[in-house]
């Protein structure tokens, strides 16, 4: 494939051109007139938007029968080739050379929307990329993007993790290794020159939260000498950067025992004293209702509650719960950082729920920062939707 062909013609009704001229990459199928077909073509091709007057105004992917109708890939005229691929992963990289820190060899590559990329997520792991492909649109592009990516990155292997992630409810594709070799089932990565151990073939994600680095620097400068509770801890970054930074206890709650393997051997593999780590294989509601001593500093990094926007209200109840409970475990003075990804919880109402919680736990805190997904997972200011990751770090009054 040279380059990809347009097969449809999207005509946008009267006025609604408006998000496109402020460059959102998303149309809605209440935006659109009509969609002509072009020319025969797979059904989740490329199209050309175009205004009432038939002024081209992009390009993007197309699901014909979904709601939201279209992706954009390219504001303005111009061909979808190999060589916009390559100038886009290009800015891709520039970026990540600006903000990924020393020592650090696991980050973000490509974000989606924040890189231009609408449907297409690639982390780095050391010498291996793991792509997830989430629409028909990305899928049908892959002989474009996938050998510009490898050329760019050069990689010992390329492993796909779209099964789980897909946006497309009817898209299928087969995890596994793209191109290369497969990784072991255990890899070692390094992170801000902490070592951890991530499964890139099993884990959830892409095998490891890259998100939260940042979030775990800023918290574990926090920890020295504080009993930490690391709830939801999967395979227990958090917990190594508390360790890191002198935590006289880490306990790490979490549901799966393979992921609370990984914590148990990432915590040895970085040097910390196994009499200063505890691991408990329990829902962290649970064990947040039954702990006995309070905690210095509790972090609270659960999965998302709401996937859509009718889930909300359920999601809203369930954050709250949560963060009382852990305000109750919460010593004077003590640090609570609290998280939601829930793309369909708004920054605004996260605060607002912590801000109920807080009030029938009966726990004065003071806000300290609001925090976010790291840099290397760029959000459009023309695309709010795309900021997922939001958190609050808290601390109670004494």
């Amino acid at each position: 494939m040279s380059a990809a062909e347009i097969t449809y013609r999207l005509w946008l009704r009267p006025g609604r051109e408006r998000a496109i001229a402020h460059r959102h990459p998303w149309v809605y199928s209440g935006a659109v007139e009509r969609v002509e077909v072009r020319a025969d073509g797979a059904r989740e091709a490329l199209g050309e938007i175009v205004d009432a007057r038939g002024e081209l105004l992009a390009t993007a992917t197309v699901n014909p029968g979904a709601a939201l109708v279209a992706r954009i890939l390219k504001f303005g005229p111009g061909p979808i080739d190999a060589a916009h691929f390559q100038a886009v992963l290009a800015r891709a990289a520039e970026l990540r050379r600006t903000v990924v820190p020393a020592r650090t060899n696991a980050y973000r590559l490509v974000n989606a929307e924040g890189d231009g990329l609408p449907g297409l997520i690639v982390d780095r792991y050391g010498d291996f990329l793991v792509v997830q492909c989430l629409t028909r649109g990305m899928s049908y592009l892959e002989p474009l993007w996938l050998p510009a990516l490898v050329a760019r990155a050069a990689p010992r292997g390329v492993i796909e993790r779209s099964e789980r992630a897909a946006r497309d409810p009817d898209l299928v594709r087969v995890d596994g290794v793209r191109q290369g070799e497969a990784p072991p089932a255990r890899l070692e990565v390094e992170e801000c020159g902490h070592r951890f151990l991530v499964d890139l073939a099993g884990g959830q994600k892409t095998g490891f939260y890259l998100d939260q680095r940042e979030n775990r620097q800023r918290i574990g400068a926090l920890c020295a000498g504080r009993r930490v509770l690391n709830a939801f801890a999967y395979t227990g970054a958090f917990g190594v950067y508390a360790g890191a930074g002198g935590a006289r206890e880490v306990v790490q709650v979490e549901t799966s025992e393979a992921a609370l393997d990984l914590a148990r051997a990432t915590w040895t593999l970085n040097g910390l004293p196994p009499e200063r780590m505890r691991a408990v294989r329990q829902p962290a509601q649970r064990y947040l209702r039954s702990a006995a001593e309070p905690f210095e500093l509790i972090v609270l990094d659960p999965p998302p509650f709401a996937r859509e926007r009718r889930s909300v209200p359920h999601a809203a109840r369930a954050y709250k719960d949560l963060n009382l409970w852990a305000m109750r475990r919460l010593a004077p003075g003590g640090y609570l950082a609290t998280f939601s990804c829930s793309q369909a919880v708004t920054p605004d109402l996260f605060q607002k729920i912590v801000f109920g919680a807080a009030l029938d736990a009966g726990v004065r805190l003071q806000w300290i920062a609001r925090l976010g997904a790291s840099p290397d997972h760029p959000v459009h200011l023309d695309h709010p939707e795309g900021e997922y990751l939001k958190g609050l770090l808290l601390r109670a009054v004494e």
